[in-house]
This record gives C-alpha cells, structure tokens and sequence, in this order.
C-alpha cells in the first residue's frame, strides 16, 4: 500500500489516496488494481480512545461501506473491535483488506450487498468500472 498525499484539512482531519498499483503487491491481480480511492480519516479528540471514522466518497460501490462513504469495519467499531493499540497502518491494510474481500454477514449498503451475494461476476465488474473513476495519479 502506498499513501501518496497526506494532508491536513484541519481538526485531525487527514486525507489519505491510497493507491492500488502494480506496486502494490497484496492488489496485484485484483479487481481494484489501478485505482486511486480517496479515504478522508477523521480523528476526533478522544483519539485513541475512539476509533477515527474513516470514509470514502458518498456512493463508493462496496458492500461495507454506506452510502455516506463511511467504512464499517469491525476494528473501528467502538462499542466492540476497537483498540486504543490499533495503528493507523493496520486501519489501512484493514480497509485494503475490506475492499478485496468483503463481509456479508456486515452489509452497510443494499446495492452493494445484493449483487456480491446475487451476482459475482456483474459485481466484479462493476468494481472494475468504479476503480477507472479513481485513476492513479502519477
């Protein structure tokens, strides 16, 4: 994985792009390879003590991210997977994990949801076609 922006937008709020390129050997050969996915990373006051929230662009096709962009991963969630221990690096690598591997037993949206479960192949193609709305920038 690498970050290849990190800036600060102010109150702990960094932008994280992460590229999924032929560098990145863990999305060689897979349906995200060659997108940039903007995630904005929003760390509030009680960091560490609350996990940060983490969101992509409101409508990101994937089946654990809402409609809103926001990431539903077991690791940030407050109430039960969260750990003031947890890095920002495992965030990420959670997420990039997320991305190629989806958990269907926690949908955060319909769309997404339904046609990992109904449709693999119309699925995959659809992530195909999302990751060229993301070209890398270098």
């Amino acid at each position: 994985m690498k970050v290849l922006c990190l800036s600060d937008v102010g109150e702990l709020v960094f932008v994280f792009l992460l590229l999924f390129l032929l560098t990145t050997i863990k999305c060689l050969q897979t349906d995200w390879e060659g997108g940039c996915y903007p995630l904005t990373i929003h760390f509030s006051e009680d960091y560490p003590s609350k996990p940060p929230k983490c969101k992509f662009p409101p409508g990101f096709f994937h089946p654990n991210v809402y409609p809103s962009g926001t990431v539903c991963l077991s690791i940030l969630n407050e109430d039960s997977g969260w750990r003031p221990a947890i890095t920002v690096k495992q965030i990420l690598v959670g997420i990039q994990d997320l991305l190629d591997q989806p958990n269907p037993a926690d949908p955060a949206q319909t769309e997404g949801y339904h046609m990992f479960i109904q449709d693999v192949l119309e699925y995959r193609k659809r992530v195909r076609l999302q990751s060229k709305q993301y070209p890398p920038l270098v």
